[in-house]
């Protein structure tokens, strides 16, 4: 049969646009080709899924701390902070003074009959393991430790009693209305722990060794 006459009877042979077979088993080489693709496809699916969870796990998180960060934003700056049972930040250690200025309240520790709030102050100070002024005026106490520019638990408070001289004692505190409390002695001929107008204290100050 002739070349011509073969194409004539077969026309699909020639025409057909499908693979070829041949020896070399290319037919197999494509099948692995397709299944390397759709496995790249499944492993990339299957990555895009582990960043969109990383991602969201990362946005929970950030959402997570930026709300901290709105709370702390949201405080009043101009707030003070106090510790539990509303007392206010002390200072340079000295709530020592305050524990040992409170054993005395109702009382009268040094024995005088008059102007001991200096001897008081200067008692609780040695006790508490300060040296203290070594005088009986309450306003030795302005020139003594370190001045501190407000009240501070721990801070002596030095102040002036009209007429009368001066007075001193120790700040526990800072009562609703601003004005700070204090333990002192010779508060009505005994120690007393009260609130204080912050217009009469003119000097604070820590004690200091």
């Amino acid at each position: 049969m002739q070349i011509g006459g073969f194409t004539e009877a077969n026309p699909a042979f020639m025409g057909s646009s499908g693979p070829m077979m041949s020896p070399g088993g290319f037919a197999s080489s494509d099948t692995a080709v397709r299944a390397e693709r759709t496995g790249r496809r499944a492993r990339l699916r299957h990555a895009s899924r582990w960043e969109r969870a990383a991602e969201q796990v990362q946005a929970r998180g950030l959402g997570n701390a930026n709300a901290s960060l709105t709370q702390m934003a949201s405080a009043d700056p101009n707030a003070t902070m106090t510790p539990a049972g509303g007392a206010m930040a002390s200072g340079y250690g000295s709530t020592g003074v305050v524990s040992e200025a409170r054993k005395y309240l109702g009382g009268n520790p040094t024995g005088r009959g008059s102007l001991w709030c200096a001897r008081f102050m200067n008692m609780v100070l040695q006790h508490s393991g300060y040296r203290g002024t070594g005088s009986d005026m309450a306003s030795s106490f302005a020139k003594y430790g370190q001045r501190v520019s407000g009240p501070q638990v721990g801070a002596i408070a030095v102040m002036t009693r009209g007429r009368r001289g001066g007075h001193v004692g120790i700040i526990t505190g800072v009562d609703a209305k601003g004005n700070p409390t204090m333990i002192s002695g010779n508060n009505g001929n005994r120690v007393r722990e009260t609130s204080v107008s912050r217009g009469r204290i003119y000097a604070y100050v820590m004690p200091t060794n």
